[in-house]
């Protein structure tokens, strides 16, 4: 089993940990655009490609699909979702799966408003969510929302510029300065984090493993502990059956005064999963056994509580020769 990892970056726990599973006849090949990216150097092989926006970057990812006999590939950067879901049918043409949910699904996760307004569809407690200044007024004065609130990009991922405001005045400035903004709730309460797994033949939910979240950085969990209710398993499983989502997918979650709501939710690995897999929670042998033709069983929640995670930073050296640096 041949898995390909697109834009590995620092990622590395990701990649050692395909490798501990693909077996001894099974390789990881790992891409990004910079040779300064730690977790190439964690792969059996890795390629330095052009940035995904370069001209002709699809056809090169093809041709190493082809060259490497890569059974699965997925990435780990939100701007390349979007492109495996919608070329999906060209990697299938050279004999590869790419390990992602279907393309609606993933422009839905990646526009937030769209999101919230499929979150209020299906009748699941979300942020209140708005994209023009006179309806979070009008609500605001009809007491429906209240500062502090959030003003951020419609589209965009690891909490960049988001902007946390109190005051008409902030806001009429943010709006005026920026385009394709929206303003949400400000959820005041414990957050949560949840790696799950829906399988890539059933369609059936199969593993869910829950963090509360202790410390963030970046728009990462820095610092959290397993966690698990039966309820937010379900709500988890209804939602994520019912929309249709495919592989690992990392979905964000608030409990405020004992109601669940979903936050966003991201079509790939989370930032987070090494504290699913190091709980026993093995999502890359499910990816294996979905390539390999193979049902997973359900074993959603199957870990203990009161693990805890705590990230640290590590550097990685490595001789580069006669090679010129590259950061993409």
């Amino acid at each position: 089993m041949n898995i390909l990892i697109l834009s590995a970056g620092t990622r590395n726990k990701v990649v050692q940990y395909f490798k501990e599973n693909v077996g001894a006849e099974g390789k990881v090949i790992a891409t990004d655009c910079s040779n300064l990216a730690p977790a190439v150097y964690e792969a059996d092989a890795f390629y330095l490609v052009p940035r995904i926006t370069a001209p002709g970057y699809l056809d090169q990812i093809l041709e190493i699909c082809k060259k490497e006999s890569i059974d699965g590939v997925f990435s780990l950067i939100d701007p390349e979702l979007s492109l495996l879901a919608k070329e999906r049918e060209k990697f299938l043409a050279v004999g590869t799966t790419p390990i992602i949910s279907p393309y609606d699904l993933v422009e839905t996760c990646f526009d937030k408003y769209r999101m919230y307004k499929l979150l209020q569809e299906m009748n699941i407690p979300t942020g209140r969510c708005y994209e023009d200044l006179e309806s979070f007024f009008r609500d605001k004065e009809a007491g429906l929302i209240s500062y502090p609130v959030f003003v951020k990009p419609v589209k965009g991922s690891a909490s960049i510029n988001i902007n946390k405001v109190s005051s008409d005045e902030e806001i009429r400035v943010l709006f005026h300065l920026y385009d394709n903004l929206m303003i949400q709730e400000f959820m005041d309460g414990q957050e949560y984090g949840a790696d799950v797994y829906i399988d890539m033949i059933s369609g059936k939910c199969t593993s869910i493993f829950v963090k509360k979240k202790i410390k963030m950085r970046a728009g990462e969990t820095d610092k959290s502990v397993s966690f698990k209710d039966p309820e937010l398993f379900t709500m988890i499983q209804n939602f994520v059956e019912k929309c249709g989502f495919c592989g690992m997918i990392d979905i964000d979650i608030f409990k405020i005064n004992g109601v669940y709501y979903i936050s966003e939710v991201n079509p790939r690995f989370g930032g987070g999963y090494p504290h699913a897999y190091e709980s026993g929670v093995n999502m890359p042998v499910q990816v294996i056994a979905n390539l390999a033709g193979e049902e997973n069983s359900v074993t959603i929640g199957q870990y203990e509580e009161g693990i805890c995670m705590m990230k640290y930073n590590e550097v990685a050296i490595v001789r580069l020769k006669d090679e010129e640096i590259v950061e993409g």
